[in-house]
């Protein structure tokens, strides 16, 4: 089992910076990667960005490319969403999610274990 717990979001305006963080616990050391979704009201959960979590690669939507980072501490099995430059679109729920299998990460149904999301809203 593992647990994932984010922490982080918040309204701020169009232009702004946000770090989420989603801590984890449990047998993290089972995932094969961790990936940040978001979730915008009557719409699909749509990946963000994700990181292999013992080689550290990562991947990124395309719609976030260059704005976005996501890194991982090993010490505090902490993930972390660097949010720059946020626009309106990035409006939403955030979800962190663990997978232990080798299905495409790129893919919400891959994944087993989910926080409870964290609310960014981002004002124009």
């Amino acid at each position: 089992q593992v647990q994932l717990v984010e922490s982080g979001g918040g309204l701020v305006q169009a232009g702004s910076s946000l770090r989420l963080s989603c801590a984890a616990s449990g047998r993290i050391f089972s995932a094969r990667a961790v990936a940040w979704f978001r979730q915008a009201p009557r719409t699909e959960r749509e990946f963000v960005a994700g990181i292999y979590w013992s080689s550290s690669n990562t991947v990124y939507a395309d719609s976030v490319k260059g704005r976005f980072s996501i890194s991982r501490d090993l010490a505090k099995n902490t993930v972390y969403l660097q949010m720059n430059t946020l626009k309106p679109e990035d409006t939403g729920v955030y979800y962190c999610g663990a997978k232990t299998g080798s299905r495409s990460v790129l893919s919400p149904n891959s994944y087993t274990y989910w926080g409870q999301g964290t609310q960014v809203t981002v004002s124009s």
